[in-house]
């Protein structure tokens, strides 16, 4: 069997991204073979992501990217298991060339987005690699485009775990961008009434009929305090009745803003990573000693 050499195991390793001893094991089941090795890992890296599939991915980044035109951007949730993992140069990288693909492709779903070119190889094949060389989970979760043949787009990436995209006319781009910001630290669901789950409103309103009642409040006046409750539920949750974050008086609202620029909200994205996934409440200790066991049973 030929020696296996710290310099083939490098040379391997910078030909390919992957771990040391990754590297090192192929070209050991490959006697060596420089090219034999690549092609094993190749082979394997598809295998590993498969493996890795089931998961749970609840860190990760939001990528962002707005054409040089302006006329087309995106924003783009990718996701790994550990916030280690996820300030990683080439995961970073991997979910801004993602946003990138798709405000230049328009994909229309995720499947879609996988088959998409990225460098030399396939967004897919790319994400493959990642397993590989990472040693985690890596998953493309969701994505949102916009375009506009009249308007103007914003983007706003807090750290990298908040990721907003905003749809506007009138104004300009220090307005834009200050209203992406508003979004990322008030988290509106909607730009106005229209766009809120009839079902939240509902909720409220049962709530505060139930809460009026406890209080013994006149029946009479039951539906007038829900009422009340429901349009200060609306203010706090959408984006023109908030107060805007950088009010210098601390009442202005994001409507009145914009009215005073001439400008409109047409559409806005906000992704918080994780925000929805079941996150494994990990017991270590019981990992430990489970391993310990293990050991002492070999």
């Amino acid at each position: 069997m030929a020696a296996i050499t710290a310099g083939m195991v490098m040379e391997l390793r910078q030909a390919t991204g992957l771990g040391m001893m990754e590297c090192k094991k192929a070209l050991t089941e490959t006697d060596g073979d420089f090219k034999a090795a690549e092609e094993l890992l190749r082979i394997k890296s598809g295998a590993k992501a498969s493996k890795a599939a089931s998961r749970v991915t609840a860190e990760g980044v939001v990528g962002a990217f707005i054409t040089p035109d302006g006329k087309s951007g995106a924003v783009a949730e990718v996701n790994c298991e550990t916030d280690f993992v996820a300030k990683n140069d080439d995961f970073v990288a991997f979910a801004k060339n993602l946003a990138e693909i798709v405000a230049k492709n328009n994909p229309a779903n995720i499947d879609t987005l996988l088959a998409l070119p990225m460098g030399s190889s396939t967004v897919e094949e790319t994400r493959k690699a990642l397993v590989m060389k990472l040693g985690e989970n890596v998953t493309v979760r969701r994505f949102e485009r916009y375009a506009t043949s009249t308007g103007k787009l914003s983007s706003y990436l807090h750290g990298s775990k908040i990721g907003v995209l905003l749809s506007y006319t009138g104004g300009d781009d220090t307005l834009g961008r200050d209203l992406a910001m508003h979004i990322a630290a008030s988290k509106p669901k909607s730009v106005d009434a229209s766009g809120v789950n009839p079902e939240d409103i509902a909720t409220e309103r049962r709530i505060a009929i139930e809460k009026a009642k406890e209080a013994g409040k006149p029946e009479a006046m039951l539906e007038k305090i829900a009422e009340g409750t429901v349009q200060k539920f609306l203010k706090d949750v959408t984006l023109l009745g908030q107060v805007f974050v950088k009010a210098e008086d601390g009442k202005q609202t994001v409507e009145q803003l914009l009215k005073s620029k001439g400008a409109t909200v047409t559409a806005f994205q906000m992704f918080a990573v994780g925000e929805g996934i079941e996150k494994k409440v990990e017991d270590y200790a019981a990992e430990v000693a489970a391993t310990i066991a293990a050991i002492k049973k070999d």
